[in-house]
């Protein structure tokens, strides 16, 4: 978690040929988290990272890349390069802890932001957040697979879910999901497990809905897995996805026994709600 009122480095690479390996660079340097925007890879650092020791991680990764740190300032009222705000997004109302007084907390996810991820500031998070108000989940089990800071998992139990499992592979993020999972007195339903989602997934099966706001490449990867975790009518809510990537990802997906319920498109990110055919 990035404590308010300190100094980051904002880290952006640019058109990486091999994203993968970049991201799997920043991870080994520390990073807590990625974010994927357009042709970026956004992450930060604490201020003290060795910067010239970064760039040759980053360019071991990926030698074409374009690789671009500035400072960015936690600022003690929440600012997190710009502003995290309270949004409603349909029923659903998601504001930090000092946006939070007031309101209804059946109908709203407070979260502590972390290296502001996971927040609903992404378009990505936001995509999957309306289509999961599309279908019911009232008395359901979900499994929310690169759950990050719980915000999906946590709105999964505000909306009626019996059991969310939310899998996270980032030890970074346990801390703070698990922060507000409690937070939002929904940890009787929510159970956080740290470990990689293709693993865990069929061990906590059959689950009726699931969640992955993750890199497409993995996606692509998991969508056996994910069928075979469902029950027979379950569903299934994929994000992180561009819209330029929209054609590879309908292709696999109906190549794998899926059919296409609805979608969902904000700027160049395109979230897509499934069901097992």
């Amino acid at each position: 978690m990035a404590p308010r009122g300190e100094e980051w480095i904002e880290v952006r690479v640019a058109d990486a040929s091999n994203r993968d390996s970049v991201i799997a660079a920043l991870f080994s340097a520390g990073s807590e988290g990625v974010q994927e925007i357009g042709n970026e890879i956004v992450t930060y650092f604490p201020s003290d990272i060795d910067e010239a020791r970064l760039r040759r991680a980053i360019a071991s990764a990926d030698s074409q890349a374009k690789i671009t740190l500035r400072s960015a300032m936690f600022s003690l009222s929440g600012d997190v390069h710009g502003s995290v705000e309270r949004q409603q997004i349909g029923a659903l109302t998601i504001a930090p802890p000092w946006l939070g007084d007031g309101l209804d907390l059946s109908s709203t996810i407070i979260i502590e932001p972390a290296m502001a991820f996971g927040t609903g500031e992404h378009a990505t998070t936001r995509g999957v957040l309306r289509l999961m108000q599309r279908i019911s989940l009232d008395d359901k089990v979900v499994a929310d697979l690169g759950s990050g800071s719980g915000i999906l998992a946590i709105a999964a139990a505000k909306l009626g879910a019996r059991k969310v499992i939310a899998i996270e592979l980032d030890a970074d993020a346990t801390s703070n999901a698990t922060e507000n999972i409690g937070r939002n007195s929904v940890a009787e339903r929510v159970h956080f497990i740290e470990g990689d989602a293709s693993a865990i997934l069929p061990l906590v099966a059959p689950v009726d809905a699931v969640f992955a706001n993750i890199l497409s490449s993995v996606l692509v990867e998991m969508l056996p897995t994910i069928r075979d975790s469902l029950v027979e009518a379950g569903k299934a809510i994929l994000s992180g996805i561009l819209v330029d990537e929209r054609p590879a990802i309908l292709r696999a997906i109906r190549d794998s026994d899926w059919r296409v319920d609805d979608e969902d498109i904000e700027g160049e990110w395109w979230s897509v709600l499934i069901s097992r055919v």
